[in-house]
């Protein structure tokens, strides 16, 4: 079998960009398949080495560690395909200068991509946002599920997923709930009226506070009386929960059983009253005056 060797190389050297002069940008099929092949070689590389990394991490971490290596990954291929094509003879220069002009206009044009993604690396570096965060920005309340490198998605709590570019992270107040440990101190205010027994009211207060499902045992619920309020006596009861995320149900029904609490036990929740005073004027003095303006 006679095998044709100028059909073959004309084949690798076939130009699939090609060039008006010897020193402008060239892309022939023998550099399309060493850039293939490179790449491929790239990807088992990575993939070995990120099994390496996060064999022995846990979910969080590795979500995290993945967020991370995506950006990494995106550099390594830029680097091998310059590489490769450089050391294949390929003038980069010529294609660079000409391709200035587009490249200010996409920095222009991609400057917010680019700020999420540095604001992306910042988060997940610092590791002040993670998954399964409960996080509030600008009222609203979700936990967290994902951490990507443009941006972070959160669950709310009426199950609506909320995207959130990652550079406003960096630019607006962002409560975190769970930063520092699962636990939170929540509270609900009631007021009570004048003449009531403050003692009997805090016992009632702290004895639903205790029976209530959600509410942790440990630290124990505390009442605090707050303020001598216009029509009322204020009062707070203190507690806390492990999840925060379902807080508003807890408070919902705590508020239920200090009402029923207070009922059985003839406590009353007042409501706002003001005193009118009507002035009204002697029918004389009107007759009077009207004689005078006669």
């Amino acid at each position: 079998m006679n095998i044709n060797w100028d059909k073959i190389e004309e084949f690798f050297t076939y130009p699939i960009v090609g060039s008006r002069n010897s020193d402008g940008f060239h892309f022939d099929t023998w550099m399309l398949i060493l850039a293939v092949l490179a790449i491929v070689i790239t990807t088992l590389v990575l993939r070995g080495i990120k099994k390496v990394i996060t064999r022995k991490m846990d979910t969080t971490d590795k979500l995290k560690f993945d967020s991370v290596f995506k950006f990494f990954n995106y550099l390594v291929y830029i680097i091998v395909i310059i590489t490769v094509l450089h050391s294949s003879g390929v003038r980069l220069t010529g294609l660079l200068t000409a391709s200035a002009a587009l490249f200010v206009g996409l920095g222009f044009a991609l400057q917010d991509l680019f700020k999420d993604i540095i604001a992306g690396i910042t988060i997940l570096t610092d590791r002040s946002v993670l998954v399964n965060d409960v996080i509030e920005m600008n009222g609203k309340v979700g936990r967290v599920f994902e951490v990507k490198l443009r941006s972070t998605r959160i669950v709310t709590r009426d199950d609506k997923i909320l995207i959130i570019p990652n550079h406003l992270f960096m630019s607006e107040s962002v409560y975190n709930y769970t930063q520092n440990h699962p636990k939170t101190r929540e509270h609900v205010l009631v007021g009570v009226a004048y003449g009531s027994d403050t003692e009997l009211v805090e016992k009632l207060l702290v004895s639903c506070a205790s029976e209530q499902k959600g509410i942790l045992k440990s630290p124990e619920p505390f009442v605090m009386f707050n303020d001598f309020g216009d029509s009322s006596l204020n009062f707070g009861i203190y507690f806390f929960v492990r999840d925060s995320f379902a807080e508003p149900r807890i408070k919902s029904a705590l508020r239920f059983a200090i009402d029923r609490a207070f009922r059985e036990n003839g406590v009353t929740i007042p409501f706002p009253q003001r005193d009118l005073h009507i002035i009204s004027r002697p029918s004389g003095s009107e007759g009077s005056n009207d004689m005078s303006n006669d």
